[in-house]
This record gives C-alpha cells, sequence and structure tokens, in this order.
C-alpha cells in the first residue's frame, strides 16, 4: 500500500468541473493530489469525510486585501470561509508602485474608497517597497494561511507617474502615458495577475474628492492596455457607472481587444438605474458572441450595508442629538439613548445637512431589515421595518431605533444598497446563470465598517442550493464550480479549482447539512485597534491549502502554507492536452 502524508476517505466529491458527484479517497502527497477513486492509499493522515461535501477551495477574485497582507499571517474572515486564494488591487486602489510623498495619498485614496481606517493603515504598511515588484515582494517575505495574488491598481499608478497632478485628474501627456504602460508591463512581468481601474463617481477619497482615474481619457487606458498585451499577460478588472453606457462600454471591449486579455467589470442592479443592469448582460453577451473576452463579475446577494451604532453608518448619524454623543463609547451611547427624553428628542428631530447620503438612506424604511440569526439575505419586504411600523401605524423610526439598540448596542440591520430593487434576488439569480459571468464582488478585507459580504461563497451554497424558499435554486455542482474553477481559471489560475491528480491540494470539507452563517459583528483586531466587520460559519468541517489543513471547524491550526501566486499558473502536465 503506498504512503502519501493526507487521505481524505469517501467523501462526496465536487470536482470543480460542474459534473455530478462522486463518492471517492482523494491522495495528497505534497502540496499536491495524486490520486482519487478508491485507490490503495495509506495517509500520516486521514480524514473521515463520509457524509460529508469536498470542493476545491474557493477562489475569490475580488478583494481588497492589499494592506493587510502586508502585515497579517491570515487572510481571515476570507480564510474562514473556504477560501484559498484570494485576488486583491481591484478597483485601481492600492499602494505601489508608491514614492514616499505618495503614502499619504493613497491611504486616504484606500480609506475613502474601502472604508478601511487610515490609522490602521499608517500604523500597519511598512513602506518597505517602491515598484510593485518591490511590493510583492514584501508580500512575498511573510508566511501566510492561504494564497495571495495582487493587481496594478490605477490610482496608485497615476499618482506615481503624474504626481499631485494625477491625483488631481489632470489629462496624462503621452510620455506619461507610455509610462504607466511600461510600469504596468513590469508589474506583470514582477508577478501582478493584472490591471485594475475605478471610474465611478460613487468611489472617492477620505476628503470626498473624486479617484485620480475617474474620467481617465481613452488614450491612457489604451496605453496601458498595450503595456498587458508586451506582458503577453494580465487581466484587466474595472469598476464604472457606465454613464454613457455606449461609449464605456465600446472603450471595454476595445481594451480587451488590443491587450489581449480577459476585462472583467462589476455588474449590479443599483436602484437609480434599474434597468441597467439587464442592458449590460445583454451587450456582454453580445461582444462575447463577437469574440471579445470579457466578462461580468457579480455577487450572489445584494450589496448589503451593515446599519448600526459600532458601524460607518446607520440611519441617526445626521440627527443633531447623535452627533452630540457620537465620539462617546458604545456602553455611554447605549446608555444615553435607552433615556426616553432622548429618544423621543432625537425621532422628532430633522436631519443636519451635509449628510446627503446618510439622509437619503434613513428614509428608506422599506429597505431595512432585522438581519435574524442565521442571517437572512433575501428578506420578504413584508418583513422590512418600514412595513412592520405602517402595519403598526407608528413612526418607522421607532422601530429602528430600538432595532439598533438590540444586543447592547451591538446590533445590525441589513440594507440591501443594490440588487434588490424588486424586494427578491431573481434579477440577481438570472446574473448568476448567465454563462458570461464571474462570481465575486465579495469585496474582502474591505468597507469593514459597512459591509460583509466575504462570506458570499457560502451564501452560494446555503441560501442557493439549500435554503431558498421565495424562487429556484440553483445546482450545487455548477455553483461550487462557478466560484473555484471558473473564478481561478477567468485570472490565469489552472493550477487550482479542481480536484484532480496533479492540481494543487486546495480542497474544503463541508458538513452541507449543518453549513451555516453567523451574522456579522465587530471585531477592533486591525493595527491601533481599529474596527472591522467579522463573519464566520457552522459546518466548514476543515479547510486544506496545499495539501495542509489550515482551519478545523472554524479554528487554525497553527500551520501557514500560502504563498504569493506570482503571474498565470500553467495547468497540471498531466491534464495540459484535456
Amino acid at each position: 500500500m503506498t504512503m502519501v502524508d493526507l487521505v481524505i476517505r469517501g467523501g462526496t466529491v465536487f470536482d470543480g468541473s460542474g459534473g455530478p458527484p462522486v463518492v471517492a479517497d482523494i491522495a495528497i502527497l505534497g502540496d499536491r493530489i495524486v490520486a482519487m477513486g478508491a485507490a490503495s492509499f495509506e495517509g500520516r493522515e486521514e480524514i473521515d469525510a463520509r457524509g460529508l461535501i469536498v470542493t476545491p477551495g474557493w477562489v475569490d477574485i475580488h478583494t481588497h486585501y492589499d494592506g493587510q497582507m502586508t502585515w497579517d499571517e491570515r487572510m481571515t474572515p476570507s480564510s474562514t470561509l473556504g477560501a484559498t486564494t484570494i485576488l486583491a488591487g481591484n478597483c485601481g486602489v492600492g499602494f505601489a508602485p508608491a514614492r514616499p510623498d505618495d503614502h499619504d495619498t493613497l491611504i486616504r485614496l484606500m480609506e475613502g474608497v474601502e472604508d478601511i481606517p487610515g490609522a490602521a493603515l499608517h500604523e500597519g504598511l511598512k513602506w518597505n517597497w517602491e515598484s510593485f515588484g518591490d511590493y510583492l515582494d514584501a508580500i512575498d517575505a511573510l508566511p501566510r494561511d492561504i494564497d495571495v495574488a495582487a493587481q496594478v491598481p490605477h490610482g496608485a499608478l497615476r499618482v506615481y507617474v503624474m504626481g499631485d497632478r494625477g491625483a488631481r485628474r489632470e489629462a496624462a501627456t503621452a510620455e506619461e502615458i507610455a509610462r504607466m504602460g511600461e510600469l504596468v508591463r513590469d508589474g506583470v512581468r514582477a508577478g501582478a495577475l493584472g490591471f485594475s481601474t475605478t471610474r465611478t463617481l460613487v468611489h472617492r477619497t477620505a476628503d470626498g474628492d473624486l479617484t485620480p482615474t475617474l474620467g481617465a481619457a481613452r488614450e491612457e487606458m489604451v496605453g496601458i492596455a498595450r503595456g498587458l498585451r508586451e506582458a503577453g499577460s494580465g487581466v484587466i478588472q474595472v469598476a464604472s457607472d457606465f454613464a454613457v453606457i455606449d461609449e464605456e462600454f465600446a472603450l471595454m471591449c476595445e481594451l480587451s481587444e488590443i491587450s489581449g486579455q480577459m476585462l472583467s467589470f462589476s455588474l449590479v442592479q443599483a436602484d437609480v438605474v434599474p434597468d441597467r443592469w439587464l442592458e449590460l448582460l445583454t451587450r456582454l453577451d453580445g461582444a462575447v458572441e463577437r469574440g471579445v473576452n470579457i466578462r461580468a463579475q457579480v455577487a450572489g446577494r445584494p450589496v448589503g450595508l451593515m446599519l448600526g451604532l459600532q458601524g460607518s453608518a446607520h440611519p441617526f448619524i445626521s440627527r443633531p442629538s447623535y452627533q452630540a454623543i457620537k465620539d462617546r463609547s458604545l456602553g455611554e451611547r447605549v446608555a444615553i439613548m435607552r433615556d426616553p427624553a432622548f429618544r423621543e428628542r432625537l425621532i422628532a428631530e430633522a436631519p443636519l445637512k451635509g449628510h446627503p447620503f446618510i439622509n437619503a438612506l434613513a428614509g428608506a424604511h422599506h429597505k431595512m431589515f432585522v438581519l435574524g440569526q442565521p442571517p437572512n439575505y433575501e428578506p420578504d419586504p413584508a418583513t422590512s421595518l418600514g412595513a412592520r411600523a405602517s402595519a403598526l401605524g407608528i413612526n418607522p423610526d421607532e422601530l429602528v431605533y430600538d432595532a439598533m439598540l438590540a444586543d447592547d448596542g451591538r446590533a445590525f440591520l441589513f440594507f440591501p444598497l443594490h440588487n434588490y430593487f424588486e424586494g427578491n434576488l431573481e434579477n440577481v439569480r438570472a446574473m448568476l446563470e448567465n454563462v458570461n459571468t464571474l462570481s465575486g464582488l465579495s469585496d474582502g478585507g474591505a468597507h469593514v465598517g459597512a459591509i460583509c459580504d466575504v462570506s458570499l461563497p457560502t451564501t452560494m451554497l446555503t441560501h442557493w442550493c439549500r435554503d431558498r424558499s421565495r424562487g429556484p435554486k440553483l445546482d450545487l455542482s455548477k455553483v461550487i464550480r462557478g466560484q473555484t474553477r471558473d473564478t481561478a481559471e477567468a485570472i490565469g489560475l489552472f493550477d487550482r479549482g479542481r480536484l484532480a491528480p496533479g492540481y494543487l491540494a486546495d480542497l474544503n470539507i463541508i458538513d452541507f447539512e449543518r453549513l451555516e452563517l453567523k451574522a456579522p459583528h465587530m471585531v477592533y483586531d486591525l493595527p491601533t485597534g481599529a474596527r472591522r466587520l467579522m463573519q464566520e460559519a457552522e459546518g466548514y468541517v476543515a479547510t486544506i491549502k496545499s495539501g495542509t489543513v489550515i482551519y478545523r471547524n472554524g479554528a487554525a491550526t497553527g500551520s501557514l502554507p500560502g504563498k504569493l501566486v506570482r503571474g498565470r499558473q500553467p495547468a497540471p502536465a498531466v491534464l495540459a492536452a484535456e
């Protein structure tokens, strides 16, 4: 009997191909799968997976761990929720290339766009790099639980080449465009998986300024695409408003064609343009039919704000009485807010001007829900706090106020910002089932005070494949393929996302019937003790990275086999001709 390092016995194996599962043993030697089936292998360690499902590890292609992966060995909460590979550097924000004079600018950009506390970034970032290659070296020097990869961010690139002119969104000269293209080429050659940019008004710096890349001219974007063509590799990721949809979509197709690489863009349903997603999906299908290598990244649930006293947003932030106590501790604020006179006064107050987003949100009671335990990401509109208040004949702010004080002020309300215009996820299902979309937009590591969508891959299993009651479910095999093989291959990682001999031994062993997300909660473990939303799940029996068990039932084992992934990775030689 052949000895190997690890054998997983008798699990129901979903191999990432999208085909039906099979009951099989999996033999692992070193960091690779060496055999599957009923082979005669003995493991130095064995895991009994009978009655459990076995899947490839999740490959999350849209995260913002750009800072965290320079100081933290663990990419939590992604790694505790089944991810074994994450791609950072999305939406054009990041920290390289960077000169010393750029540091504050890039921190303010990341703080504003991705809601990562600036104080934590100032404390955590060591800045022992200037070029993008130097940045990758700094990441590579730290042991870690899972594999990480990065993209060259347009914001940092533009500021590095143009200085303050770049930050002020001035037009780049021909020489500056050429330099940007060279730096992107060099970044990809050093190991970047691609390039990212943002072209949306929603993204702002911490000072409220527009991002450096908003409105970057076609000539600049084409120059960068040519840099990718010279590198011969590297995806493009774009966040855009599609305000002028003909012009913007044509540009994206052009960038993919010039670079010779896959381009993906973020696709959500926004309430202000509720049919735009469908128009974009139609254009996407047409472009792919013409041979354009373009995809849309979609989320499997609403982009949901967590509204609460510990977070970045809640409906009463702009009320004068709350402003007077906003800097007090949570316990002090809760004690004050439990006073009936304070409650009556605050609810009766008009909001202060100068808070347009919060004030618009505060009036949307029909989109405020008690999240529940386990969290309900497709709540019935009849259960919204607005609907409940209407049924009771009371001011909805009374219900919102009381709900936020639950659990001593630690409770969060769920506010589906995008993807919930009709009050259900049927449009999301249409996005997910389109063959030209990719599972993404988890934003792991970002929006730490307001959004906790990092658990999207788990929701895909629990909600879409098992629990959904408000519409059709999705096929488990296809969902697993969608967040393993499909995402891995989309970004050029052909050595993972499958369970087959020769592939990296990145796996999840899951008690599917017991799999359950817990409600998000706030922790204070970023540098300087800054806050971030955290979420756990029951049912991940084991997560295995490169043949090593890194988490058992959500608890870290202490092993850190993860690495920096530099550039595209070829398929295993044994299957290269598949």
